[in-house]
Protein backbone atom coordinates (compact mmCIF):
# COMPACT_ATOMS: atom_id res chain seq x y z
CA UNK A 1 0.00 0.00 0.00
CA UNK A 2 1.07 3.62 -0.99
CA UNK A 3 1.77 5.95 1.60
CA UNK A 4 -0.50 9.09 2.00
CA UNK A 5 1.83 11.74 0.49
CA UNK A 6 1.13 15.12 1.92
CA UNK A 7 2.05 19.17 1.83
CA UNK A 8 4.77 20.24 -0.14
CA UNK A 9 5.76 16.60 -2.04
CA UNK A 10 2.02 15.98 -2.61
CA UNK A 11 1.92 19.72 -4.87
CA UNK A 12 5.00 18.95 -6.34
CA UNK A 13 3.67 15.51 -7.53
CA UNK A 14 0.03 16.77 -8.80
CA UNK A 15 2.30 19.54 -10.56
CA UNK A 16 4.38 16.74 -12.47
CA UNK A 17 1.58 15.08 -13.19
CA UNK A 18 -0.49 18.07 -15.00
CA UNK A 19 2.98 19.01 -16.64
CA UNK A 20 2.95 15.35 -18.15
CA UNK A 21 -0.53 14.52 -19.04
CA UNK A 22 -1.27 18.11 -20.37
CA UNK A 23 2.11 19.32 -21.40
CA UNK A 24 1.96 22.89 -19.42
CA UNK A 25 4.98 24.05 -18.01
CA UNK A 26 6.03 27.40 -16.75
CA UNK A 27 7.28 28.99 -20.33
CA UNK A 28 3.88 28.48 -22.23
CA UNK A 29 2.27 29.91 -19.14
CA UNK A 30 4.48 32.76 -19.70
CA UNK A 31 3.79 32.48 -23.59
CA UNK A 32 -0.25 32.58 -22.69
CA UNK A 33 -0.49 35.56 -19.93
CA UNK A 34 1.72 37.80 -22.36
CA UNK A 35 0.03 36.94 -25.65
CA UNK A 36 -3.53 36.98 -23.76
CA UNK A 37 -2.90 40.40 -22.27
CA UNK A 38 -1.62 42.13 -25.67
CA UNK A 39 -4.60 40.94 -27.01
CA UNK A 40 -6.61 42.25 -23.94
CA UNK A 41 -4.78 45.85 -23.88
CA UNK A 42 -5.48 46.19 -28.13
CA UNK A 43 -9.33 45.19 -27.52
CA UNK A 44 -12.17 47.65 -27.83
CA UNK A 45 -14.22 46.13 -25.20
CA UNK A 46 -11.43 45.46 -22.55
CA UNK A 47 -8.92 47.32 -23.25
CA UNK A 48 -10.31 51.13 -21.78
CA UNK A 49 -10.96 48.59 -18.19
CA UNK A 50 -7.29 47.89 -18.17
CA UNK A 51 -6.06 50.77 -19.50
CA UNK A 52 -6.78 53.46 -16.40
CA UNK A 53 -6.04 50.49 -13.52
CA UNK A 54 -2.48 49.20 -14.71
CA UNK A 55 0.14 51.76 -15.48
CA UNK A 56 3.24 49.29 -15.28
CA UNK A 57 2.07 45.98 -17.47
CA UNK A 58 5.40 44.00 -15.89
CA UNK A 59 4.41 43.35 -12.25
CA UNK A 60 0.64 42.77 -13.58
CA UNK A 61 1.99 39.92 -16.35
CA UNK A 62 4.39 38.70 -13.76
CA UNK A 63 1.28 38.40 -11.07
CA UNK A 64 -0.64 36.56 -13.59
CA UNK A 65 2.10 34.14 -14.39
CA UNK A 66 2.02 32.81 -10.71
CA UNK A 67 -1.67 32.97 -11.05
CA UNK A 68 -2.05 31.08 -14.08
CA UNK A 69 0.60 28.65 -12.71
CA UNK A 70 -1.42 28.06 -9.47
CA UNK A 71 -4.31 27.54 -11.70
CA UNK A 72 -2.61 25.19 -14.49
CA UNK A 73 -0.28 23.19 -12.71
CA UNK A 74 -1.21 23.49 -8.82
CA UNK A 75 1.95 25.11 -7.73
CA UNK A 76 0.85 27.23 -5.16
CA UNK A 77 2.85 30.12 -6.64
CA UNK A 78 0.04 33.13 -6.29
CA UNK A 79 -1.25 34.46 -3.18
CA UNK A 80 -3.62 37.16 -3.99
CA UNK A 81 -7.32 37.76 -3.63
CA UNK A 82 -8.99 37.64 -7.26
CA UNK A 83 -12.55 38.60 -6.50
CA UNK A 84 -11.36 41.37 -4.25
CA UNK A 85 -9.77 42.73 -7.17
CA UNK A 86 -12.72 42.34 -9.58
CA UNK A 87 -15.46 43.52 -7.25
CA UNK A 88 -15.46 47.25 -8.42
CA UNK A 89 -14.41 46.40 -11.86
CA UNK A 90 -17.69 47.83 -13.99
CA UNK A 91 -17.60 44.05 -16.14
CA UNK A 92 -20.49 42.20 -16.85
CA UNK A 93 -21.63 38.56 -18.90
CA UNK A 94 -20.48 40.36 -21.85
CA UNK A 95 -16.92 41.74 -20.40
CA UNK A 96 -16.66 38.07 -19.70
CA UNK A 97 -17.96 36.63 -22.88
CA UNK A 98 -15.19 38.73 -24.53
CA UNK A 99 -12.51 37.82 -21.93
CA UNK A 100 -13.02 34.45 -22.61
CA UNK A 101 -13.12 34.54 -26.64
CA UNK A 102 -9.72 35.88 -26.17
CA UNK A 103 -8.61 33.18 -23.58
CA UNK A 104 -9.83 30.69 -25.96
CA UNK A 105 -8.48 32.34 -29.12
CA UNK A 106 -4.78 32.63 -27.30
CA UNK A 107 -4.94 29.51 -26.17
CA UNK A 108 -5.84 27.79 -29.57
CA UNK A 109 -2.74 29.40 -31.08
CA UNK A 110 -0.32 28.58 -28.49
CA UNK A 111 -1.33 25.28 -26.89
CA UNK A 112 -1.14 21.43 -27.99
CA UNK A 113 -4.83 20.11 -27.22
CA UNK A 114 -4.35 18.95 -24.15
CA UNK A 115 -3.04 21.97 -23.07
CA UNK A 116 -5.37 24.37 -24.57
CA UNK A 117 -8.60 22.24 -23.32
CA UNK A 118 -6.42 22.09 -19.89
CA UNK A 119 -6.64 26.14 -20.19
CA UNK A 120 -9.71 26.68 -20.98
CA UNK A 121 -11.96 24.98 -18.68
CA UNK A 122 -10.48 26.77 -16.00
CA UNK A 123 -10.77 29.75 -17.77
CA UNK A 124 -14.63 29.32 -18.06
CA UNK A 125 -14.40 28.09 -14.21
CA UNK A 126 -13.18 31.34 -13.36
CA UNK A 127 -14.74 33.36 -14.94
CA UNK A 128 -18.28 32.53 -14.26
CA UNK A 129 -17.42 32.44 -10.21
CA UNK A 130 -15.38 36.06 -10.76
CA UNK A 131 -19.21 37.00 -12.32
CA UNK A 132 -21.30 35.54 -9.62
CA UNK A 133 -19.41 37.35 -7.10
CA UNK A 134 -19.64 40.72 -9.16
CA UNK A 135 -23.63 39.92 -9.55
CA UNK A 136 -23.40 39.55 -5.87
CA UNK A 137 -21.74 42.60 -4.86
CA UNK A 138 -24.44 44.47 -6.88
CA UNK A 139 -27.29 42.88 -5.43
CA UNK A 140 -28.28 40.41 -7.98
CA UNK A 141 -28.29 36.65 -7.27
CA UNK A 142 -28.33 34.52 -10.42
CA UNK A 143 -30.33 31.42 -10.79
CA UNK A 144 -28.72 28.79 -12.66
CA UNK A 145 -27.82 29.36 -16.96
CA UNK A 146 -28.64 33.56 -15.45
CA UNK A 147 -25.92 35.94 -16.51
CA UNK A 148 -25.47 39.25 -15.16
CA UNK A 149 -26.52 42.32 -17.36
CA UNK A 150 -24.82 45.86 -15.21
CA UNK A 151 -27.22 48.06 -17.87
CA UNK A 152 -30.48 46.18 -16.34
CA UNK A 153 -31.94 45.85 -13.01
CA UNK A 154 -31.41 42.35 -12.64
CA UNK A 155 -29.96 38.74 -14.38
CA UNK A 156 -30.88 37.95 -17.70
Amino acid sequence: MEAIVAGPERRERLTAEIMERTGIDEAMIERMVHGFYARVREDAVLGPIFEVRIRDWEPHLKQMCAFWSSVALMTGRYHGTPMAKHLPLPVDAGHFDRWLELFEQTAREICPPQAEAHFVERARRIAASLELGIAGAHGVMLGNGERFRSNQTGAV
